[in-house]
Parts: C-alpha cells; structure tokens; sequence
C-alpha cells in the first residue's frame, strides 16, 4: 500500500497553460490510490473541460458555489474538513495573491480558507511573474503561516522566454504531497528550546540599539519542530513574524531578558537551538527622558551583554546545543573560533554580505560546522528547509555520539 493509498486529497486547478499537466498529476494520485476531488476556477476550464478532470477523478468537478448540478456546492466547507491534504497545481500569481490575503470569491478560495489539512501550494507563472516583489510578498505571507509553497523549476515558460516559473515535474510534487500527508515525527520525544529576533536596548523612552534580524529563521526553527513532532519552547525578541500556534511563546525585549528565560527553561530542553540576533553590547545608562535632538553631538558609552550561547555551553548538562553567526568577513575562520569559544555543539553560519539570503530574506544559505570535525555546506534555499536539514544533522550526530543524549 502507498502512503497516498485511501488518502482524501482536494485539487485545486487555477488558469494556467501549466494546467494540462495537472492532468499528469491527478492521474498518478489516482493511480496511488488517493481519493481526489477536483476543484477548479473559472479560468482553468478554459484551458482544460470538467469532462477530462470528472472522466479521471471518477467524482463530480467543482467549479461554482451556487451550481444546482451537485450537492457539493453546498457544502464546501465539509469537502475542505475531510480533505487529508488540499494541493493547488497550478496556483497562478492571482491565487497566491487572493490566498494570501485571505479573499474568498470562487469556489477554490472559499475551500482553501475553510481548509484544515496541510495545503501545498505548486506556483507556475510566466516571464519574471515569480520575482516580483508582489509575489515574493505572497508567497512569504503563505509559509509564514505554515503553507507549504514550492520554489517552481527553472526552464523553458509557455511565452519563449526561460527563467524561473515553471511547472515541476509531477514526481516530484507527488514526493512533496508525501512529505506533507506524512511527515517524520522523529522528534516527538524532544523538548525544544529555540531562540529568535533581535533584542533591543534601549537608549532613552523612544529609540533604542537593535539590528535587523526578522525573527524568519527562528519561526522557520519552530515550525519544522512543531511538524516534526516536537514540544517548542519559544524565546523571541519583538519580530513582524507572529510565532506558530503550538509554542509555548515567550516574548522578551533585551538581551537580559532574554537570558532570565533562557535559564528558566534550560533544564527543560534536550535540544537547544540559539537563533536569536543577541545585541551584543547595551547603553551602559538609559536616559529617562527623551534624548534631545539637535545637539551637534551625542556620546553613547556601552557596556557588554551577557554572552548567553557562552553560558548555556557552559552548563548545558546533557542538552544538544545549536549556535548561530552571522558573519561578513573571514567567515570559516571566525566561525571556527567562535563554534571552539562557545562549548556547543554545532554551529550554523551563514555570510550575510551576500545580497538575498540571511537578514530580512525567506531563503538561507549556510555551513554546519560540528565539534567533531564536521562540515556540511547547505545550497540557497528556504529558511523552512534549512531548518529542517538543521534537524537532520543534531539526529545525526546525536546518533553517531550518544554521549550527547539526555538522560
């Protein structure tokens, strides 16, 4: 028996040339045993019949909220709660864009926020459609919500041109709905404790010394680990990314703040994963009142925070303990001090001089330096994925050196 074998799936189908291959799709989770119902928008008759999708699917097509032919037009929202996983192959910039912002004005979009399965979302647009600023936007929205939304191929598009927008290959959305309908609960038995943001010291009532850190590879971190199985203790500084449902959230704004609860729920943690962009220095003295500003100058004199990754290594007992660099110059050899300085176990770097990946963005690129010798050089991808190879590594290494294990 497949996984997919029995499994109830929604189709979502939007006007795409790419939808012909949809067809593909909906055939081979048919011929895996899934159950698929097939919805589709207005435009995506235009490109392919109901007769086709009804012929393959051996179920009626929905297209129209208030169509008498079916008794499923009335009730969409149960169609969407007894949906194992709801899949939109092709999902056009217009769909991304109307998921995003929760807009509900076809059958599909109703469903879609009526949905309470995993949703997997399969882009396919033309010419620079899937780097424009707008869509990137989107998409960002969507997985920050715990949508999985895959990165289409590179390659020839429907207009001549060549470039990213293209529709996968249906193997390898089917491995993707796999992963969706039955993801590893391999760390079911792990206690989480996960860091993330900036922190924030402040100077007077008003401003304060932070950085840019987003709080994306953080929520990344937490997501993978609710997916995966895992109770998640999560520490933040103040971040637009509003924490998964399903942490235990701890909100702080300093970095001695953040340090209070780092200790407080250390003893609970077998895994340890310090995200967070700590500040490393704070205003040695904070002004009650607003500094005044239209002096010439300003002197601010400093004084360091505590070095909480320092201090955790240092007491960690038999917690697996994962750090963090961001670096701009001399990357391996910093990283290499820094992973020997910190007592931890394995270090995540990444060079944020490179444009488009680290602060701010939704992809990461970065190096897995372990205390035992290890490198591992992850390819650019999303934050959600580095995370999740992240976890494969602790596993691994947790598992060659048993040492590190709780007791």
């Amino acid at each position: 028996m497949t996984p997919l074998a029995g499994r109830e799936i929604v189709l979502g189908v939007t006007g795409s040339i790419a939808a012909y291959k949809a067809v593909y799709l909906l055939r081979e989770l048919t011929r895996r045993g899934a159950a698929v119902t097939v919805v589709l928008t207005l435009h995506a008759r235009k490109f392919v019949g109901e007769l086709t999708w009804r012929t393959l699917s051996g179920r009626p097509v929905l297209v129209d909220l208030f169509d008498p032919q079916t008794d499923l037009a009335v009730e969409h929202v149960a169609v969407a709660e007894r949906a194992d996983g709801f899949v939109v192959a092709p999902a056009t910039a217009n769909l991304l864009a109307k998921a995003a912002h929760g807009i509900a004005d076809d059958f599909l979009t109703t469903m879609l926020l009526a949905a309470r399965a995993p949703v997997l979302m399969v882009p396919a647009m033309d010419g620079g459609m899937w780097e424009h600023p707008a869509v990137r936007d989107n998409v960002a929205t969507l997985r920050a919500r715990g949508i999985s939304v895959m990165d289409p191929e590179i390659g020839p598009l429907a207009s001549g041109l060549s470039g990213p927008g293209r529709f996968p290959e249906v193997e390898t959305i089917v491995e993707a709905i796999h992963s969706l309908l039955t993801p590893v609960k391999d760390l079911a038995a792990e206690r989480l404790l996960i860091t993330s943001g900036p922190t924030r010291e402040p100077l007077d009532p008003v401003r304060y010394l932070s950085n840019r850190s987003s709080g994306k590879m953080g929520h990344a971190l937490a997501l993978a680990a609710l997916r995966r199985g895992a109770g998640v203790i999560f520490v933040s500084g103040p971040t637009a990314v509003s924490p998964p449902s399903g942490v235990v959230y701890v909100p702080v704004q300093t970095a001695e703040e953040m340090r209070e609860a780092v200790l407080q729920h250390l003893q609970e943690a077998t895994i340890v994963v310090k995200a967070a962009a700590v500040a490393d220095y704070r205003p040695k003295s904070q002004s009650p009142m607003k500094i005044a500003s239209k002096q010439d100058e300003i002197t601010i004199e400093l004084t360091p925070n505590p070095d909480i990754l320092k201090e955790i290594g240092a007491r960690k007992g038999g917690a697996f303990i994962v750090g963090f660099a961001a670096e701009t110059h001399d990357v391996g050899a910093r990283a290499r001090a820094k992973l020997q300085s910190k007592g931890i176990d394995l270090l995540v770097v990444n060079d944020v001089s490179q444009t488009g990946i680290g602060f701010e963005s939704d992809d990461n690129q970065v190096t897995l330096l372990d205390r035992w010798g290890g490198t591992i050089d992850l390819p650019r991808t999303t934050k959600l994925r580095v995370a999740h190879a992240i976890y494969d590594r602790v596993l691994s290494l947790r598992a060659a050196h048993p040492e590190r294990v709780p007791r």
